[in-house]
């Protein structure tokens, strides 16, 4: 299920997030309408030859402060790294080799892994420049020409790259065991959570935010099943990220919720629901998990009787977006609640995978046109004739219609609750694709 991981590193200003916009596809700033996901992403997904991998932008190997400028630099490419399964190291023809390029170049030799040495800004096609050859100094192999403005070479740099990734594992679907991301603005209870549900101080706990920089499995079992729990460092906001360590910690949080089949989201019961927690809930949504909402430190919260149903109240219209992901109320301190979370991730694991007979699809499909008819506009009505399901983790649903542009997101909405009734797809998100009767592959 996990991806590959190749990072792009380089000094300053040798066009590394050029290259990187150029072989992902799109501009590295992102905007999305989907509430809770706007962010500026430093991580891109990219295929070649039939291999998808995570492409990462390290922003640069730059200091932050001139005192500090070799440890500065080391932090941020080490951590790019070691979350790496290939390293692109991009250089500049035009600056030729500098001191800065070996000393990068050193550190990747020392960690050991696979690096494809790309020489940027061959603008011109044909023989490269002579400065070119001076790059075979770095003692990484062949330097791979490329124009990341142009594009020339993006093709066979990605030739390198995907020579150089791990083989594709065969037990990808290891349907036993569910990975569990647990996620979350800093500070909420993460690792106590870890540490209360392993039964051991696995994770290193703090008041102060910030504290866990990576992300750490935990394998265990219990009455409910095998689960591999990821704790992730705290997801804050894009402007909070001040120091190089964190942005990192952010990237390897992202790619944590890639790996994982359910993210349990925690918020803190004393501080309530925060913007934040919109965009941490925004990203797992975005990525397609099961999703559970976990309530941390209830334990602390002054209660009476109506306490929890008018809490989970506001909590639904702040999650509206998300609507299908159920709410659990918890103490990672007391324990209080921990096996209804077990419960909850598995029924939300087993939701995410679920895989629907067309059969049956188009039954509820049949009921669901009879009750309410579909929209209409100018005398046309939209007639959808079939529904399959295309795949799961989410359930994703084909839908071929007469016209698209009269399947109205009201619609879909109305089939996904009918949909959901009926096979109790609770925690997951679902995804609708429109075919038009007559669109290519139909």
């Amino acid at each position: 299920m996990a991806k590959p991981v190749v990072a792009v590193v380089g000094r300053p200003n040798v066009g590394k997030s050029t290259l990187f916009n150029k072989l992902i596809g799109q501009r590295l700033s992102i905007v999305d309408d989907t509430p809770g996901v706007t962010r500026d992403r430093i991580y891109g997904d990219c295929e070649w030859k039939d291999r998808k991998f995570s492409l990462v932008d390290t922003g640069g190997i730059e200091p932050a402060s001139s005192d500090v400028i070799l440890s500065q630099m080391r932090a941020q490419a080490q951590l790019a790294i070691d979350a790496a399964d290939v390293i692109i190291l991009v250089t500049d023809v035009r600056t030729g080799l500098v001191a800065t390029d070996a000393d990068i170049a050193a550190m990747l030799l020392k960690s050991g892994r696979p690096v494809v040495l790309c020489v940027n800004k061959c603008d011109s096609v044909g023989e490269p420049p002579a400065d070119f050859y001076e790059f075979y100094n770095l003692g990484l192999g062949d330097p791979v020409q490329v124009s990341s403005v142009h594009g020339h070479g993006t093709g066979d740099l990605l030739d390198a790259v995907v020579e150089l990734l791990p083989p594709e594992s065969e037990e990808e679907e290891d349907g036993e065991t569910i990975r569990v991301a647990i996620i979350g603005k800093p500070n909420v209870g993460k690792s106590s959570l870890v540490n209360r549900i392993s039964g051991e101080n696995r994770c290193i706990v703090s008041d102060i935010a910030g504290t866990t920089r990576d992300a750490i499995d935990t394998e265990i079992e219990n009455e409910y099943g095998r689960f591999v729990l990821i704790d992730t460092a705290g997801l804050r906001r894009k402007n909070k990220v001040e120091d190089a360590i964190e942005r990192y910690s952010n990237m390897r949080a992202q790619m944590a919720i890639e790996r994982a089949d359910v993210c349990a989201i925690l918020i803190d019961a004393q501080v309530g629901f925060t913007e934040q927690d919109s965009k941490v809930a925004g990203l797992a949504h975005e990525a397609g998990k099961g999703c559970v909402i976990v309530v941390n430190k209830w334990d602390a919260v002054e209660k009476d009787q109506n306490t929890m149903a008018e809490y989970r109240k506001q909590l639904e219209k702040d999650f509206s977006f998300m609507s299908y992901a159920p709410f659990v109320f918890i103490s990672a301190k007391t324990g209080q609640r921990i096996d209804r979370l077990f419960e909850l991730i598995k029924h939300v694991a087993s939701s995410n995978s679920m895989r629907i007979a067309t059969g049956m699809l188009n039954d509820v499909l049949a009921q669901a046109v009879a009750r309410v008819q579909p929209p209409t506009d100018k005398g046309k009505r939209l007639k959808i004739y079939y529904m399959t399901q295309a795949s799961t983790r989410p359930p994703t649903f084909v839908c071929f219609v007469n016209s698209a542009e009269l399947f109205h997101f009201s619609y879909q909405r109305y089939l996904e609750n009918r949909i959901r009734e009926t096979f109790g797809l609770e925690g997951t998100p679902i995804r609708f694709i429109i075919r038009e009767r007559g669109d290519k592959g139909v």
